[in-house]
């Protein structure tokens, strides 16, 4: 299977959170601030419960597509589910979680897309 594009595997990732209602979706370009990924996705969910559930379909979505996942971290407690994907780093975190870490302002980068599946 040949390898996606870095802009349609965000867009799988996207359509992915999207299906099982994530929101405040931001894709922020890392290229230029770190060599271990491209993208950096980061969604919220409103409970552990949809949490788990948005990290499932992501790596459902993955795996239909042929991509491996290097990690998974945070699938016991749900607060905050990270997944691997090489080239794109996925946080799935509830709000509480994604307001104390405030991801965006660490990468500081240029934003993607925000709040929107056009990619």
């Amino acid at each position: 299977m040949k390898p996606l594009t870095i802009k349609k595997l965000t867009a799988l990732i996207v359509a992915a959170l999207e299906e099982l209602k994530a929101y405040n979706i931001q894709v922020l370009d890392v290229t230029s601030l770190t060599s271990i990924t491209d993208v950096m996705i980061i969604a919220s969910g409103r409970s552990n419960r949809q949490v788990r559930a948005i990290a499932d379909k992501v790596l459902e979505k993955l795996r239909a597509a042929g991509i491996s996942t290097l990690g998974i971290e945070g699938e016991q407690e749900a607060e905050w589910i990270l997944v691997d994907a090489g080239d794109a780093v996925i946080h799935i975190m509830q709000p509480v979680t994604r307001t104390y870490y405030q991801l965006e302002k660490l990468w500081n980068t240029k934003e993607l897309s925000s709040n929107t599946t056009t990619i």
